[in-house]
């Protein structure tokens, strides 16, 4: 059997359990799948939970475990029955989320269809960072919220990786954003479009004396930040307008809240998806869509890689093979 570098870990805790070992088994293709030779993967927050036991841990099986799902490369290799790929083919995504994908790794396997090609005018490294991130956004904005031209929308944490896509994809339907961020992030959001920005480090978003204005009877809230922020979005919401959150904790009651309040609500739980992917794809190419460089490391450096992240110190990053 080949063999391959890739990183595991044989135990749930903090950065040091990461190890890098040469002579990982080689995975092949199952018909349906492509065998991908990995040139980059995405760095995440759900690899650093799910590396410490939390999020996806209890889907990722037995020991040894590898994490990473954010994939870019070339097709190296066809199952029986694919023919949406040839070998080759510069790819991306991030398959089987939240199974595991075994992302931090030289070569992968995925279902065909949770791949797609990365486009002429995008660089592999900046691909990988990309899958997880834009497809949370899109499934938020065109899915679960359903944003129509003419609405108002909040972005609560707006100005993190997945809030910068949601705000380019709302702004692009048409919809009037609120931008929710601080520093150079806010500074970032207003060159991307935005609205209104609200200064979270001088300025509460549900204050009524808030600067520019109270924010009230908005379409859409967006919360990216979890706990206690969906349930005070919640009196802001016009009736019949929704609240759409990702699953980080997010506060007991606002079930209760959002019936009282005659409000939606909804989380979200990113699944690969080659039609989202696509549309971002298309939005890169027409330069509709902006994606910052990420930052860049060696596949020997994902221990002091995964510290700042848990340090909360690391900028969007990608590991290079």
């Amino acid at each position: 059997m080949n063999r391959m570098r890739a990183v595991v870990q044989n135990e749930f805790c903090g950065p040091e359990v990461l190890t890098l070992i040469e002579d990982a088994p080689t995975p092949e293709p199952i018909p349906t799948e492509v065998q991908v030779r990995v040139s980059h993967v995405g760095v995440n927050p759900v690899d650093g939970k799910t590396r410490g036991g939390a999020s996806v841990a209890k889907l990722m099986g037995a020991f040894p475990i590898t994490v990473g799902w954010d994939i870019a490369g070339e097709v190296s290799a066809l199952g029986n029955g694919v023919n949406r790929f040839a070998v080759g083919d510069r790819v991306f995504g991030m398959p089987r989320f939240p199974y595991p994908a075994n992302g931090y790794a030289e070569f992968v396997t995925s279902p065909s269809r949770h791949l797609v090609r990365i486009p002429d005018s995008l660089d592999s490294a900046t691909a990988a960072s990309i899958p997880l991130p834009a497809t949370t956004a899109y499934q938020i904005v065109h899915e679960a919220a359903d944003v129509r031209s003419g609405q108002s929308v909040l972005v609560l944490g707006g100005g993190g990786t997945v809030g910068t896509y949601v705000v380019q994809m709302a702004k692009k339907l048409g919809a009037t954003v609120i931008g929710h961020a601080t520093g150079e992030k806010l500074k970032h959001l207003e060159s991307l479009g935005v609205n209104r920005v609200i200064d979270y480090a001088i300025e509460e978003f549900d204050d009524p004396n808030l600067g520019g204005g109270p924010v009230r009877d908005v379409d859409v809230v967006i919360d990216l930040i979890g706990g206690e922020f969906a349930l005070r979005a919640v009196p802001l919401t016009k009736p019949d307008g929704i609240v759409v959150g990702v699953p980080s904790g997010q506060q007991q009651g606002l079930d209760e809240a959002a019936t009282q309040s005659g409000v939606r609500w909804t989380n979200v739980i990113v699944e690969p998806d080659h039609v989202a992917l696509e549309y971002v794809a298309e939005l890169i190419e027409n330069g509709e869509l902006h994606v910052p460089a990420p930052a860049t490391a060696p596949l020997e450096d994902v221990v002091e890689v995964h510290r700042q992240m848990d340090d909360g110190h690391l900028p969007k990053t990608v590991l290079t093979l």
